[in-house]
């Protein structure tokens, strides 16, 4: 997709976009300077969660350019694409703009957004993998990794004791065994529905972490073409692995996702023993209405152990990135305030007031007290993403991973034939023409 696609999609759109705006920083200027005006889109979490750390960008870019207005302008997650693309044509857009992190390709790769240079902003040599990935198009980097959140193991700390697991596995191999006693002591016979993990069989977040872990992906570029590499030895091998956990150690649906029904709610009504989740599920499956709260003092986390001992099986970070638009007409300034807003004190500050895991891996420890925190974090130290290419959407609207999931768990022999298959299919959408 190129940038004027967007601009011709946006042009057809509603001629009259009323943008709510709130957070204004302003300093005064002598009355004989210039006025420059950044503005700046940023989602209503920082309103609401972090105010202190948008005050302290705007006054750190206003310290060095007294005669800079800074306009922060709250947005909502379900609407600010179509009004982004709108301001392409009309030219009034933000100078910055948060993106959720995987809406980054579809801009970066339409041209929409200006390249950034990784050494201008704190702490880039030790981001988040994931959140860099996911704002890196063609070798170049678009947008900055801002905050984000990961996947961990939601556990019942009763029934661990009760089969004598005395700490978290540290090893795929030590989790797995921990899981066979978990069924002999609480499945069987006497509750053929338990799971020691609960493991829907088109989980496709989850499963791609076991890929990931031995070295595998969904595709990678070859001579500027997408190749889909599922089907790989190493791809083939975290497959596998995942197939023994899931028929294993769970008795989920095999043609059921994480979300129908919400397996927080699952886990709360006790024949789960675990589930892989976002650290925001945990106090979901604590919820007076909809979960249980009883189980307040025999809840835990970890992260998922790696087959490889003394390390965390990659997870898929959710999370936003901040970019540039290549229509901003102060993208110096605005690269100016990216940095100061995603500086360490700011991070640290998102971190504790907001519960968020920091863009780096420095931080990571910042929550490290806080046992509803800091396995999710621990966790984001090794992360995956997508195959940065806007084609991605369709792949995922075509069920393509969700379908091999589930067929494997199915027909458990024909691992490589469905793999195969899939990365087939991955190869074809990705390398369609937009």
């Amino acid at each position: 997709m190129k940038l004027r696609v967007l601009v011709a999609a946006a042009a057809t759109a509603a001629l009259s976009l009323v943008v709510a705006t709130s957070g204004m920083a302003r300093t005064a200027a002598p009355a004989t300077a210039k006025v420059t005006n950044l503005t700046v889109w940023l989602m209503t979490d920082a309103q609401s969660n972090w105010p202190e750390a948008v005050a302290a960008a705007n006054k750190a870019l206003q310290a060095k350019h007294p005669d800079v207005n800074v306009n922060v302008q709250y947005q909502g997650w379900g609407d600010y694409k179509t009004k982004f693309e709108a301001t392409l044509s009309s030219g009034n857009g933000p100078d910055v703009i948060e993106f959720g992190n995987t809406d980054v390709p579809k801009y970066s790769s339409a041209g929409a957004l200006s390249p950034l240079t990784a050494s201008d902003f704190p702490n880039s040599s030790s981001w988040l993998s994931g959140l860099a990935k996911a704002g890196s198009f063609g070798g170049k980097l678009y947008a900055v990794p801002y905050y984000a959140g990961a996947r961990g193991v939601v556990y019942r700390t009763d029934q661990y004791k009760a089969v004598g697991i005395k700490k978290a596995p540290t090893s795929l191999s030590e989790f797995m065994a921990d899981g066979q006693k978990l069924m002999a002591k609480f499945g069987g016979k006497k509750n053929p529905n338990y799971s020691a993990v609960y493991f829907p069989g088109r989980y496709w977040y989850a499963a791609m972490s076991f890929v990931y872990d031995f070295g595998g992906a969904i595709a990678k570029t070859s001579k500027g073409k997408w190749i889909g590499t599922l089907d790989s030895k190493q791809s083939l091998a975290g497959l596998n692995a995942w197939k023994s956990a899931a028929l294993g150690l769970s008795r989920a649906n095999k043609t059921g996702d994480e979300a129908h029904p919400q397996q927080a709610l699952v886990f709360a009504k006790g024949s789960v023993g675990s589930f892989i989740g976002n650290g925001w599920e945990w106090p979901y499956a604590l919820d007076p209405k909809l979960g249980n709260p009883a189980l307040k003092d025999d809840i835990n986390a970890y992260p998922m152990p790696s087959h490889i001992k003394g390390r965390y099986m990659p997870t898929f970070l959710g999370g936003s990135n901040l970019g540039v638009p290549v229509t901003s007409k102060n993208k110096s300034l605005a690269s100016e305030w990216i940095a100061a807003y995603t500086s360490t004190s700011n991070e640290t500050l998102m971190a504790t007031a907001g519960g968020v895991i920091p863009n780096t891996t420095s931080l990571i420890k910042i929550n490290a007290s806080k046992p509803t925190l800091a396995p999710f974090a621990e966790a984001a130290k090794y992360s995956w993403f997508v195959p940065s290419t806007p084609n991605w959407a369709n792949v995922e609207s075509a069920n393509v991973l969700q379908n091999m999931l589930s067929n494997i768990l199915r027909h458990p022999t024909q691992v490589k034939d469905y793999a195969s298959k899939a990365s087939d299919q991955v190869a074809q959408i990705l390398n369609q023409s937009s």
